[in-house]
């Protein structure tokens, strides 16, 4: 799944998920290397997958591909074994044109992984809401820019303020803060804090008993969050990092 900042790779044998992880976007050169060689030793070395992975007869390895970038998915097509996955392959009903198909995937993941109804919470460079209900139809969501680029957006397009990497932020920040960098971070955490407080609970009013998922690079860090603010709210709450997988293996295996 080539995602807005980053690849995410995930490792089927027997059409069950073995191995899962992130990369950066891949160069052409590295995608043409692949493309001669696919065989897994080659995948196996230039994404750094891991090498306890069942051992596997040196064949072709097939790519099950999706993608919310254009220029790689135009990149990828050079692979001699690639499916492409649209929204047309994804079972969901009341599907607008434009819906990122990261967005339908992960949903469609974590129906079938914890049931309908549900609502993903993706906390990737942008932060998502999908929800569908218990007749697998698309109710909607809403899209924001996500934690990291809310921080990086002010380090990047003001002259005084710092650039803040959202791994270095463990605890919630004082809410009225003394120093710059506590106020960024107050401000655009407790902001957000709030906004996802307030997507869950209508959500809930809609679906009492939904499941809620939150999936993406920012989950730990937002859930832990979750946890500090609202507790109540975040014991309801599941993280799940594979919901795209998921909804990919599901795809493929009743349409391979």
């Amino acid at each position: 799944m080539v995602g807005n900042s980053r690849l995410h790779w995930g490792l089927f044998i027997d059409k069950t998920l073995s191995a899962s992880g992130d990369t950066f976007h891949l160069s052409e050169s590295i995608i043409q290397q692949l493309a001669e060689s696919p065989t897994l030793d080659n995948w196996l070395t230039v994404i750094s997958l891991p090498r306890n992975v069942p051992i596997i007869p040196d064949f072709p390895i097939p790519l099950i591909f999706a993608s919310v970038v254009p220029s790689q998915t135009t990149l990828w097509q050079i692979y001699p074994y690639l499916r492409l996955i649209t929204l047309e392959d994804v079972p969901l009903k009341g599907m607008y044109p434009t819906l990122g198909i990261d967005r339908a995937l992960a949903v469609w993941g974590a129906g079938i992984s914890w049931g309908f109804p549900t609502l993903v919470i993706d906390t990737g460079t942008a932060l998502t809401f999908t929800g569908v209900d218990d007749n697998k139809c698309l109710i909607g969501g809403a899209i924001l820019p996500g934690l990291g680029l809310q921080l990086s957006s002010l380090g990047q397009k003001t002259g005084q303020l710092p650039l803040l990497e959202t791994s270095l932020m463990t605890t919630l920040p004082p809410r009225f803060a003394t120093n710059t960098l506590e106020a960024i971070q107050s401000g655009v955490i407790y902001t957000l804090l709030s906004g996802i407080k307030d997507f869950i609970e209508a959500w809930w009013g809609l679906f009492p008993n939904s499941q809620i998922v939150m999936t993406g690079g920012d989950s730990k860090v937002l859930n832990n969050y979750i946890y500090q603010q609202f507790p109540d709210i975040a014991t309801r709450l599941i993280v799940d990092n594979n919901l795209i997988f998921q909804g990919i293996g599901n795809i493929w295996k009743y349409h391979d």
